[in-house]
């Protein structure tokens, strides 16, 4: 039997501010251009997004606008549970999201997109964009906020936490959009959150 002591693991190196910039910009554009898919496709999705889209659908106020607003309230909890750091973070990160999301028609125009398509191709964007934001230390806030806390304070998977409660949200589209896009919705929704929960567990990753 071999009795020697194996090497301890090194540390994992922390994120530079470049790097976090970088990461916040790259998931954004990524998840902007889901965003873009399901409007055109007239889905919703979970989380506080699913919300802004429910509320776009219903008053025509703008999609980035509601998010914006909707996140608000959430930045106490992250101050308390996740610390300044991660909060400053998620503040840019859904600030950056409500202005692309606002100006993106300026630099891309979609004539037509299949739901099917819209809900798997746009729940995989969002998906992995967030998951760079997950990385880093951040969020889209609101539901994001508290998938990541429950991880770190229980070791529940975020991703099984977010598709949990998207659940709940998704129930609006029912009311909102006809029963085919809201079926779509829900294939979106576990898109994306089955994208989080088989690339984002506890202790895979540091950094």
């Amino acid at each position: 039997m071999n009795t020697r002591h194996q090497p301890a693991a090194p540390a994992p190196l922390p994120h530079t501010l470049l790097e976090d910039a970088a990461a916040i910009f790259t998931g954004v554009l990524m998840i902007s251009v889901g965003v873009a898919l399901f409007k055109q496709a007239g889905l919703v999705t979970g989380g506080m997004a699913g919300l802004a889209f429910s509320l776009h659908y219903a008053t025509h106020i703008g999609f980035g606008v509601w998010f914006f607003v909707l996140n608000l309230p959430f930045y106490w909890l992250a101050v308390r549970k996740m610390g300044w750091a991660f909060t400053v973070k998620t503040f840019c990160a859904v600030g950056l999201l409500a202005v692309v999301s606002e100006l993106q028609p300026l630099f891309l125009s979609l004539e037509r997109v299949q739901a099917p398509y819209a809900a798997v191709v746009g729940g995989i964007l969002m998906g992995v964009g967030m998951l760079v934001l997950f990385r880093h230390r951040c969020s889209l806030g609101g539901v994001g906020i508290a998938a990541l806390f429950l991880q770190e304070r229980y070791g529940w998977r975020a991703g099984y936490v977010q598709m949990g409660l998207d659940c709940l949200i998704l129930l609006s589209a029912f009311f909102i959009v006809d029963v085919e896009r809201a079926l779509w919705s829900i294939l979106a929704a576990l898109t994306l959150n089955q994208v989080l929960s088989m690339n984002h567990r506890p202790g895979r990753y540091g950094g």
